[in-house]
């Protein structure tokens, strides 16, 4: 099915109050609600709005917690300092679905648009921790995601134009590369985590996994609605209360975790500039655009708002601001969470303020440091059972979007096979680039990173060098809009 144009034919954009379905004019941030207003930009009664806000932190909670706990346990933080990482998480993830969905000037969408820690830059930052030293690896991985954030703020406006160079063909590959490079962390999970820890690959680690990752597939199955987008945490909680009489559940980080703390500024170290992650995180940051492009497309012809060119570029706006302003208060990248486009589906709540009330719960969970300390209580061969279901939806939903990128083409087959091919080089053999330049390691040791270069550029030689010509020979270039894929 080919996609829909989002823009004029004469390329230019629609206005910004754009009609509902019904002809009624559209609500303008600042304008009050009324019998004409659009439902993107109805206000709901306080108990419905904090109630439906709820159920979106619901459904993102577990992606948004992820990430820091990967990262955090990469670095070798304590316990205290992991809660902290997964406080500072949950309050920049609730900032930046604030601007997405009030947004000022030209930044925000003003669409039910839910933001967390993108999935995409975990691997890259792994990498970037395997460079440097524990001491050294949050504050270099901090001004990566800084730079990468300004890129995003003044690319906005160009990337939008520039989106048929990422077709489905290219974004699925990445996606599924995405999934792939974070499954080895979830079956290392599995085993203990630390190859030194005590018990480590023993039966009762992968025990506790095996029931934790069945707990999530049952409740996935058996439970509906509302109970149904909360099996993942369920399926952790689970796990955990079962590994306390074996031993495996440590309360440490709660008895050290404040019950209310302001974010530090900061807190791990002023961030370091080094050039090969910032060249990794801004590759990173394409791929986060190219996911947030496409998932607004999608929200917009859910609640019948389409996003035109001016709606992407105040998203992505809102993307590259929030995910600059993030390291300062010890937070990652920020994109976003297409399982909550899910959601806005299903329940047929449109309301952006909906969203925003759901970002105003994160915003208070990481304000509460004894919050994030319990989930630091998660051990992990749960989360690596856990992690199993996490990291294989990313993957499978890459093969989806490869699944209607028209395999039938031989030139997407070569695109997807040699950029999947290149991109599991670091998976398999970590030590296989050892050899080369410290300055270009960094990159290179992410599949991530590799496999969507590899893509981009095997998608220009493929559907736009010689594009022309292959289309008077009736041939089409397959550069279509990317449709909407998780973070």
């Amino acid at each position: 099915m080919a996609p829909s144009d989002t823009s004029s034919k004469d390329g230019g954009s629609t206005p910004e109050r754009t009609p509902g379905p019904d002809g009624t004019s559209a609500h303008l941030p600042g304008e009050p609600s009324g019998p004409g207003t659009h439902p993107v930009d109805e206000l709901l009664p306080p108990v419905k709005l904090f109630s439906t806000g709820l159920q979106h932190v619901a459904a993102m909670y577990a992606g948004v917690v992820a990430p820091p706990l990967i990262v955090g346990a990469g670095v070798g933080l304590s316990p205290a300092e992991l809660a902290l990482l997964i406080s500072a998480s949950l309050f920049t993830a609730g900032l930046a679905t604030l601007l997405q969905t009030l947004g000022f000037w030209k930044i925000g969408a003003r669409l039910p648009f839910v933001n967390g820690v993108s999935f995409a830059g975990v691997a890259p930052m792994i990498a970037i921790a395997k460079e440097h030293s524990p001491k050294d690896a949050l504050p270099v991985i901090f001004g990566a995601v800084i730079v990468a954030g300004i890129l995003c703020f003044l690319a906005a406006p160009y990337f939008c134009k520039l989106i048929r160079f990422f077709p489905p063909v290219v974004q699925g590959t990445v996606i599924t590369l995405i999934g792939v490079s974070l499954l080895p962390v979830a079956v290392n999970w599995a085993r203990g985590g630390s190859p030194g820890a005590p018990g480590y690959g023993s039966m009762r680690a992968v025990g506790l996994a095996a029931i934790t990752l069945v707990a999530v597939v049952l409740c996935n199955r058996l439970l509906r609605g509302f109970w149904q987008q909360l099996s993942l945490l369920i399926g952790l909680a689970l796990g955990t209360l079962i590994a306390f009489p074996l031993g495996l559940a440590d309360f440490g980080a709660v008895k050290d975790a404040k019950v209310f703390a302001l974010p530090s500024p900061f807190h791990f170290g002023a961030p370091v500039f080094d050039a090969a992650a910032i060249i990794s995180m801004c590759i990173v940051m394409v791929v986060a655009m190219t996911e947030s492009t496409a998932d607004m497309l999608a929200l917009g012809k859910i609640v019948e708002r389409e996003a035109d060119e001016p709606t992407l570029a105040a998203g992505l706006r809102a993307d590259g601001l929030a995910t600059a302003l993030s390291p300062v208060f010890n937070g990652f990248a920020a994109s976003a969470f297409a399982q909550n486009i899910g959601l806005v589906a299903l329940t047929k709540i449109r309301s952006r303020f909906v969203v925003a009330a759901g970002g105003g719960i994160l915003i208070l969970l990481g304000l509460f440091p004894v919050l994030g300390s319990l989930v630091s209580l998660v051990p992990q061969p749960v989360l690596g059972g856990a992690g199993i279901v996490l990291f294989g939806t990313v993957a499978a939903s890459g093969i989806r979007t490869l699944a209607e990128a028209g395999m039938e083409s031989s030139s997407n087959t070569i695109l997807v096979s040699v950029s999947l091919g290149v991109g599991i080089i670091p998976i398999a053999v970590p030590t296989f680039y050892d050899s080369f330049p410290e300055a270009v390691r960094t990159l290179m040791h992410s599949g991530i990173s590799v496999g969507c270069v590899m893509a981009v550029l095997l998608n220009l030689l493929f559907h736009h060098v010689g594009a022309a010509r292959r289309t008077r020979s009736g041939k089409t270039s397959g550069a279509t809009v990317p449709t909407a894929t998780p973070s």
